[in-house]
């Protein structure tokens, strides 16, 4: 195939791959430059006169055409500007459902800026994250209004599902700039706070038309969205199908698990997956090899390094057309190189490549030192006018990561932090953190944060963190922690304290006492001399208790293998013993294979403890099963150790 020079220098295999990025339908309308100096409303509104009864949003309990998305944002939107004032920063409290769709596009059609908060967070960091983005009014429902008003006194809250049904459901009349901040998301602070980052409609529209024209999104498209919308790579989900006129199919995880996700794929058609590799690892893993995704054409990967076998999976499981897409980017750049797999692309050595130029975004090399081969390895620095106007309300950080332009022009210079390899051809291979912020499920994380919160205990005198992976593509937060007394506190305490701090994600898994924190001669840290964490059960508040009937002791051994741990005892919680919801994905898809029982993946939130799940798993087998089966399961029931399960069946709960 002759393909003609391509102005950014992707070599032919590259541009090959992408030239068969096509809808089955062969519709594709290039995302015009001259697009850029629109606004988001302007082009959504745009898709909704072109498409007005096509799907726009469909999850499990709702379904919006492009019109009646249009018009509950345009609700929302007018109902925003009678009630606010001069306030531009307005917050987003829902859960991973389509009125989040909805609230986010009525803030941008009122000319505000959206602020995500995940509701799963603590609400001390909500409170905080409202607090620095100066937000007084947040956009919620029903469900979550008791949080939303116990986060500040001064917040005022809409609640989207009780507007007042004679608000206009029209276009608002706004000028909305290109130049405006459409966005802040926050991210881990190196200070051991979030620190918000916001984005200019033109930088998301930017981004939007090169996701565009590389994948030939068309309206017949139908996009899977798993993140949650306070994690920024969501935007680039959102408004890829909302500025197309394709479909966007939310999946909630958290809710769902991911045993379910196979079939939501098939029977929706979806044709561009997205998520982090942690949670693809994962989604595989439910996976029997009998699946078909015929609809499926594109599988983005984003947000932590991706590997050969994270390669070796699409490869496994996805259709001989079927193209996966490596990429790299920040939130304060968006994204700014990609990579190309398909079938035939030949891997060589553990991580795939994050690839090759994206228009507008210029890649430098800072510090650069030249290899024997050709390559040069240095800091990855991204030139552009299309980057983020600085950390909000921080500017001693900002003046360090961003820069001006030493040659003059309208361009900005931002530092990742982050350390690359770029061979002859301009192939960019990801090297990690040049400091020690991390990577977990696409998060970033600085560690600093998570060691301040730590020592809020007073009972530990020192700490550090880092991440630990036990094997690649796993990686874990590991604490390291030096205790005031010889009795250290417990991992089900220092879990709480974190809990009350930081979100889920940020939370050590493995948690490992010294008498001392390693160091150099110069007396500074050596985490490079951090002891590896063993496979021991770690010190929880409640004592061990070995499994007692075949359910627990099958449930036990279950956890032992997912959690990689010696034993585990029939009353220790699963999220203290280093579980977390990818984990939980894990042991409800065994629990299901080898009970026989389709548990759902909330049974596990609300029964974290061997003997309380093998109750749920008893309780289901009970109900499906014959009657010659069901003086077994009774008899099994009498065996259970747990004296307050005997009294909940002796009471008629079971």
């Amino acid at each position: 195939m002759n393909l003609p020079k391509d102005p950014t220098g992707i070599p032919e295999e590259q541009r090959a791959i992408r030239a068969k990025c096509f809808h089955p339908s062969g519709v594709f309308i290039p995302f015009p430059t001259g697009a850029i100096n629109q606004s988001l409303p302007e082009l959504f509104e745009k898709q909704v006169r072109s498409h007005p009864d096509r799907l726009a949003v469909k999850t499990r309990h709702h379904t919006f055409t492009y019109q009646e998305l249009n018009r509950a944002a345009n609700r929302l939107a007018h109902a925003i500007v009678e009630q606010s004032g001069k306030e531009e920063n307005i917050a987003l409290l829902l859960d991973h459902c389509a009125l989040q769709l909805v609230a986010l596009l009525g803030i941008l059609k009122a000319g505000k800026v959206y602020v995500p908060l995940d509701v799963a967070y603590p609400a001390k960091r909500l409170t905080y994250m409202l607090e620095d983005s100066q937000t007084e009014i947040v956009v919620t429902n029903h469900s979550n209004r008791f949080l939303a008003d116990s986060l500040a006194k001064n917040i005022r809250v809409i609640d989207i599902g009780h507007l007042d049904s004679t608000i206009s459901s029209e276009n608002p009349d706004l000028d909305y700039s290109p130049e405006c901040l459409a966005c802040i998301y926050y991210t881990s602070g190196s200070t051991g706070l979030p620190k918000g980052v916001p984005q200019k409609h033109c930088n998301i529209v930017l981004d939007i038309r090169n996701y565009t024209n590389s994948g030939h999104f068309c309206p017949d498209d139908r996009f899977l969205l798993v993140s949650s919308f306070s994690f920024a790579d969501s935007l680039r989900t959102i408004f890829s199908a909302l500025l197309n006129g394709a479909a966007l199919y939310l999946f909630d995880i958290r809710a769902e698990g991911l045993t379910g996700l196979a079939d939501w794929l098939i029977h929706n058609r979806i044709s561009i997956y997205r998520s982090v590799p942690t949670v693809f690892r994962h989604f595989a893993s439910t996976l029997t090899g009998k699946e078909r995704f015929p609809n499926i054409r594109l599988v983005y990967l984003a947000g932590e390094p991706v590997y050969k076998r994270d390669a070796d999976l699409f490869r496994k499981y996805f259709s001989e057309d079927c193209i996966c897409v490596n990429r790299l980017g920040t939130v304060e750049t968006l994204t700014y190189r990609w990579y190309f797999i398909d079938k035939n692309t030949l891997l060589e050595g553990v991580h795939v490549p994050v690839g090759y130029a994206i228009p507008d975004k210029e890649l430098l090399l800072l510090d650069d030192i030249q290899e024997e081969d050709g390559s040069r390895v240095g800091e990855i620095a991204i030139k552009s006018k299309y980057i983020s106007p600085g950390y909000l309300n921080r500017p001693d950080i900002s003046q360090t990561a961003f820069t001006h332009d030493p040659d003059g022009g309208n361009s900005r210079i931002y530092r990742t932090g982050d350390l690359g390899r770029i061979y002859p051809d301009g192939c960019l291979v990801h090297l990690g953190r040049k400091d020690f912020q991390v990577k977990i499920r696409g998060y970033r994380i600085e560690i600093a944060e998570i060691e301040m919160a730590l020592l809020e205990h007073t009972a530990i005198k020192e700490a550090t963190v880092r991440l630990w992976d036990n094997q690649p593509g796993d990686p874990r937060l590991v604490a390291y922690i030096v205790p005031t007394e010889k009795q250290p506190p417990t991992v089900s305490e220092m879990m709480r304290l974190l809990a009350e701090m930081l979100p889920s994600y940020m939370i050590p898994s493995i948690f490992v006492t010294l008498k001392a924190l390693p160091t150099n001669p110069n007396g500074k840290l050596n985490r490079l001399a951090l002891p590896e964490p063993d496979q021991l059960r770690p010190e929880l508040d409640n004592s061990f208790v070995f499994p007692d009937t075949p359910v627990e002791k099958r449930l036990a051994k279950i956890w032992v293998q997912t959690l990689g741990l010696d034993q585990v005892g029939v009353n220790d919680n699963f999220f203290e013993l280093g579980g977390d919801s990818l984990l939980a994905t894990q042991i409800i898809s065994q629990v299901i294979s080898t009970f026989h029982v389709k548990v759902p993946i909330m049974s596990l939130f609300q029964s974290p403890t061997v003997a309380s799940m093998a109750l749920v798993i008893l309780n289901y087998q009970y109900e499906k099963a014959e009657s010659k089966d069901v003086d077994l399961m009774l008899a099994e029931l009498e065996t259970l150790s747990d004296k307050e399960a005997r009294q909940k069946y002796s009471d008629g709960n079971i």
